[in-house]
């Protein structure tokens, strides 16, 4: 397996490489941000926590867990609505996981559908969001289960659609480019519905 380049940010991809809960926070920030500041989101908190633990985060005083995502540089733009939701992640994945991200994707062998759905269960997680982070699994994190290409969607097949293709700098210039071409076909077409 290649290296995490997900930041461009060597300890910050070190951390998304080797702990799953990391990877599935860093997907969890990824909205209206760019990719690399959502996924460099982890790494903040760790340096601020001194940890990542799933049970440490969901136990963690509400205003207080709000502050240190809030303290600048801020993990997320919208750090109070987001320290909210970390907490719910981190709770579902101690309650239904024993606290262990990977679980996720690895307990009971499940097949690449079965992953979809438990992650679209994941709070924060939609239907395209959690495709997006199954393609991250399957085509940079070794998680290839059965069926995770077709449960991945578009996202699944070769291409520069989303994080889960960001390799190096290149890369994530076509990804971004690519979506900017898609947000300017959806204003298009917003345009051509309202006259």
């Amino acid at each position: 397996m290649a290296k995490l380049q997900l930041v461009q940010d060597p300890a910050a991809d070190a951390l998304l490489e080797s702990d799953p809960f990391a990877l599935l926070l860093g997907m969890l920030l990824d909205q209206q941000i760019p990719m690399e500041v959502a996924f460099a989101g982890p790494k903040k908190l760790a340096d601020r926590l001194g940890t990542l633990d799933p049970a440490v985060i969901a136990d963690y005083d509400p205003e207080q867990f709000a502050e240190v995502c809030a303290e600048r540089p801020a993990v997320h733009r919208f750090p109070g609505s987001m320290a909210k939701r970390i907490q719910d992640l981190a709770q579902m994945v101690v309650d239904r996981y024993g606290g262990d991200a990977a679980a996720i994707w690895t307990s009971g062998d499940p097949d690449g559908p079965e992953v979809l759905r438990r992650l679209k269960e994941l709070p924060g997680f939609g239907e395209q969001k959690a495709k997006i982070f199954l393609a991250l699994l399957g085509k940079q994190y070794g998680v290839t289960p059965k069926g995770w290409r077709e449960a991945a969607g578009d996202y699944g097949q070769p291409g520069h659609r989303s994080i889960a293709d960001v390799t190096d700098p290149a890369s994530l210039e076509k990804v971004r480019s690519y979506k900017k071409q898609m947000k300017a076909g959806q204003k298009a077409g917003e345009k051509k519905v309202k006259s």
